[in-house]
């Protein structure tokens, strides 16, 4: 709110300023009559009839900016402009003359823009905005100002009233429009090379305006929807009915094997629209008092259009096609013979039932039931072994029907999820994208795109809503199942879920914590599961945005824990509404784990392995490092998917129900195959000579690696795809294995007698013996695993027994020196790349004190026998090597 000061200052400038116009008593307040004289200005000049000179120019700018200011800090001038119908009619006038002719001006003729024949070239669209930068520049300005005042005037204690006279004067089409044009010019690549250093900041200048429109037209947009149903409902048909989407050659009822038909959705939300046309009492009052005394004045009348028209024209006039007139509740009847499509879904009563159909087909098939269930451990070793056999096939086609990764006899066994359809990624390609919206968050900044997020929460997210229709209906959850039916919702859920990792936004952001409310949204109308398989990308494992959805969906659910979550208001898994919910997204997401994820990833390791003995070229690797950071990248990620649901105590024991620890061990299993360990100390090697290398200085060495690592010194090249070394995959399987094995919540020993046993079944003793060693590809593994053996050999005698059996196959140690001398042997010493070469001496009362020159004036590593007789493992390495 403005300083008392300031608003007495208004009030007295009011006052002196109707006395001198002779208006006294008029309703108007000096605030509307100097802006509409600033709005009739601007028309005439965006029709030409006439432009403004420079002086008028300038005076309306002025007009215009102190307008903007009050509309900011009084509220009481922010409710009388935003009750003004004709101010309303002049804003949507301007908005109508100038889009046709910055159009004209920033990308060539309108009538141009969706025929590629006539189409400007990049080339020409740069050119026309370098020669008209001037009047784009200026009228870019004004335009920015008026959208700013529009979107402050929605802002007051009854926004309703002026959410429909927006919508009775068309100004919110004119807003979808400014949209359309904002992005027409800033999704357009531009021909750099034909301008000078002056040009291009013209054009980035110019660039950077059209953005700011576009984000005022979006903030403007959201005020117009938020809290309105009827408004929500009229936007999500402009943007999710899109014509030019629906012409892009994608065939949607083959895409999801639903059979929806978008055309027949289409036609019910706009019957919809025609039921729920009555405006509220207070605007259609404003309407029919601007028709019956203001109309034959400019800025004219309004446009009788249907269905909002009859809300103004006299009664009878016009056939008002609404619901029945009362607050009784009915319950939706659909009348099969009705030829009438229009009576057809007046009795439906419901949004569409198109899309309530598509729904009931598309929604996880265990949404009232379990029917799909857990695939087996054996089906899923069946799916790995086919994986491993058919990778180079997998790889060769870029586009491939899922089930042919399949076995016989597996299908059956494997959850139906497995089977969804597959979906072209475009938002990653060169491929076009679908939808209006789908191109804004590759426009603007995390900053500037939050009114796109809020405006999408704000028609899907339940607590935005406002409770059910008189048929029963959640117009929310219809909202978000339209969102995911239709090709331009899918499209923009993937560019809102890519536009987080590539601007790596973090979970504190608004932006994310939005998007995580929206993913929320999904999850309550039981579509993740179709989100998720929408996502897909036939080339890879995961898909960029399908690692940021498990991403959102792990806080997600790591939210409930934190706030005492879903068991605290439900009682255990599987119990309660919420908690049942809950309890089927883990199941979804780890059958897609077990049937899709660690089949494809385990056989690309397993490729590895066979290249890393030399048992395959590794010119036969089918995919490059690139595609191996993003399976890496979702494998991580749902690993820790699988961290967050292990620590929910109700959630840990479905997991150990369905034998997560084959899962994890094939994983840690194909890793350690695969990926050789990387040392803390590379040994360099001798110089000119044979044999092993002899190490000087180690730590020396691994602060070097860090200070190259830090880019102090050129750091070594990228490694090939064959040998991507899956960094941190392991660190993260031992955190996970460390929390299934331990007590339940209720004691302090033994570990879980049922993980101890599956470790044992599934051969994870193994891996987690050999990653005792020093790896710094996962850094603190050593320590995570000493937990693990811990927790698996508390209380678990068939695991202590296989620890006893390695320790009597294990070899002998074999560092013996002759009697009374020294002997230069080898040793492996964790963390050091290879063998080292040391001295091993007697401990005999001849004190040995040799050194050997091996590596250009280093000593060699010196190591004393302690025992007089046999010596066995009685070697210590000395000082200065450890220095």
């Amino acid at each position: 709110m403005p300083p008392p000061g300031e608003k007495m200052a208004s009030e007295k400038e009011n006052t002196e300023l109707v006395s001198e116009n002779g208006i006294e008593g008029s309703d108007e307040i000096i605030e509307e009559r100097v802006f509409s004289a600033a709005l009739i200005c601007l028309e005439g000049h965006f029709t030409q009839s006439p432009p403004m000179g420079p002086k008028t120019a300038a005076r309306v700018t002025s007009m215009v900016s102190k307008t903007l200011e009050k509309t900011h800090t009084l509220r009481r001038v922010r409710e009388t402009l935003s009750r003004n119908v004709e101010i309303w009619i002049w804003l949507t006038r301007i908005l109508a003359a100038s889009i046709p002719t910055l159009t004209a001006r920033s990308v060539g003729p309108l009538s141009s823009l969706n025929d590629p024949e006539k189409g400007v070239s990049p080339h020409e669209s740069t050119a026309l905005i370098v020669m008209n930068y001037d009047s784009i520049k200026n009228d870019l300005s004004i335009l920015t100002k008026l959208m700013h005042i529009a979107r402050n005037l929605l802002v007051n204690a009854e926004p309703q009233v002026p959410q429909d006279i927006c919508a009775a004067v068309h100004f919110d089409q004119m807003v979808y429009q400014t949209i359309i044009l904002c992005v027409n010019v800033t999704s357009k690549g531009y021909d750099g090379e034909i301008l000078d250093e002056a040009d291009r900041l013209r054009l980035a200048e110019i660039t950077e305006l059209y953005k700011k429109l576009l984000v005022t037209s979006l903030q403007q947009a959201h005020n117009w929807t938020a809290k309105h149903d009827r408004n929500k409902m009229s936007f999500w048909f402009d943007v999710l009915f899109d014509d030019d989407g629906a012409l892009n050659g994608h065939d949607e009822t083959v895409a999801d094997c639903s059979g929806f038909r978008p055309e027949v959705a289409k036609q019910q939300v706009q019957h919809w629209l025609d039921r729920n046309s009555k405006m509220c009492d207070t605007a259609r009052q404003l309407l029919r008092h601007y028709a019956e005394h203001h109309a034959s004045k400019p800025p004219g009348n309004l446009a009788p259009i249907r269905p909002l028209a009859w809300n103004w024209l006299p009664e009878g006039s016009v056939d008002v096609p609404l619901d029945e007139a009362n607050d009784d509740k009915t319950n939706p009847v659909w009348k099969f013979d009705e030829t009438d499509k229009f009576e057809q879904d007046r009795a439906y009563g419901r949004v569409s039932r198109e899309i309530d159909t598509w729904w009931l087909k598309s929604r996880d098939p265990n949404y009232e039931e379990w029917i799909v269930g857990m695939p087996s451990v054996e089906s899923a070793q069946s799916r790995t072994e086919h994986c491993k056999t058919n990778l180079i096939h997998r790889y060769s086609h870029s586009y491939r029907d899922d089930n042919s990764l399949v076995p016989d006899g597996v299908e059956d066994d494997i959850s139906e999820h497995d089977h969804c359809p597959n979906y072209d990624d475009e938002s990653y390609g060169d491929g076009p994208l679908t939808g209006l919206l789908t191109e804004v968050p590759n426009i603007l900044d995390p900053k500037q795109i939050e009114a796109l997020h809020m405006i999408v929460k704000s028609c899907i997210f339940d607590s935005s809503g406002s409770g059910t229709t008189r048929s029963g209906e959640n117009l929310q959850r219809t909202r978000c199942r339209m969102f995911l039916a239709l090709d331009c919702g899918k499209s923009l859920l993937r560019e809102l879920l890519v536009f987080i990792a590539v601007w790596d936004k973090e979970e504190e952001s608004l932006i994310y914590q939005v998007t995580m409310q929206i993913v929320d949204a999904i999850h309550r109308n039981a579509l993740i599961p179709y989100a998720w398989n929408s996502l897909r990308i036939s080339k890879d494992i995961i898909s960029p945005a399908q690692t940021v959805l498990l991403r959102l969906v792990t806080d997600m659910l790591g939210g409930r824990t934190v706030a005492g979550g879903s068991a605290a208001r439900d009682g255990p898994a599987g119990e309660g509404r919420d908690g049942l919910r809950d309890l089927k997204l883990v199941h979804f997401f780890f059958s897609s784990f077990r049937s899709r994820i660690v089949p494809e990833c385990a056989a690309l390791m397993h490729l590895q392995a066979q290249i890393r003995e030399e048992k395959s070229d590794a010119s036969e690797f089918p995919v490059d490092t690139w595609d191996m950071e993003r399976a890496k990248d979702g494998l991580a990620q749902y690993l820790d998917f699988l961290k967050t649901v292990a620590e929910m105590p109700d959630m840990r024991l479905r997991l150990i129900e369905w034998e997560a620890v084959y899962d994890l061990v094939t994983v840690l299993s194909g890793v350690e195959a695969a990926v050789p360990k990387k040392p803390l100390v590379h040994v360099p090697r001798r110089n000119g000579g044979a044999g092993d290398p002899m190490v000087e200085r180690p730590y020396a060495m691994a602060a070097e690696a860090v200070s190259a690592a830090a880019g102090d010194v050129p750091s070594p090249t990228l490694e090939p795809a064959h040998k991507f070394p899956w960094a941190g995959i392991k660190s993260q399987i031992f955190i996970i294995l460390a929390t299934l094995l331990q007590p339940p919540p209720d004691r302090h020993s033994p570990g879980n007698p049922a993980v101890q046993m599956q470790m044992v079944r599934y051969d994870g003793i193994g891996p987690l013996l050999s990653s005792t060693a020093y790896d710094d590809h996962n850094p603190y593994a050593k320590e995570r695993v000493t937990i693990c053996l811990k927790w698996l050999l508390d209380g678990c005698e068939e695991a202590n027994d296989f620890i006893r059996q390695l320790n009597r196959s294990g070899p002998e140690p074999n560092l013996k020196p002759p009697a009374g001398g020294t002997a230069t042997q080898t040793l492996r010493v964790d963390g050091v790349e290879g063998d080292v070469r040391v001295k091993v001496r007697s401990n005999r009362p001849r004190v040995v004190e040799e050194t050997e020159d091996v590596l250009g004036g280093g000593q060699a590593a010196t190591v004393e026998d302690s025992s007089t007789e046999a010596p066995r493992n009685g070697a210590s390495i000395e000082d200065d090597f450890m220095a």
